[in-house]
């Protein structure tokens, strides 16, 4: 198990660029855990389940993560 943020974050988005986003969601979620604040995790876990066809769980990650920043350029 990764324990820090880049780790995590680097093999979600791998994950998410193979199209495997189950698994990518699955390591944003681990570091959701670690960070449940931070806008841009909230953003690429709700890439990842826009990838799926699951948006209106890809939109309440978005709204979250413009709550958190509504200056976040990156939110989808």
């Amino acid at each position: 198990m990764y324990e820090n943020i880049p780790d995590l974050v680097k093999k979600g988005t791998q994950f998410s660029s193979e199209g495997d986003f189950e698994k990518a969601i699955s390591y944003f979620d681990q570091a959701i855990i670690l960070q449940p604040n931070n806008p841009d995790l909230l953003n690429k876990k709700g890439v990842a389940l826009r990838g799926l066809g699951r948006y209106d769980e890809a939109i309440e990650c978005f709204n979250k993560s413009l709550q958190l920043d509504p200056r976040d350029l990156d939110a989808s």
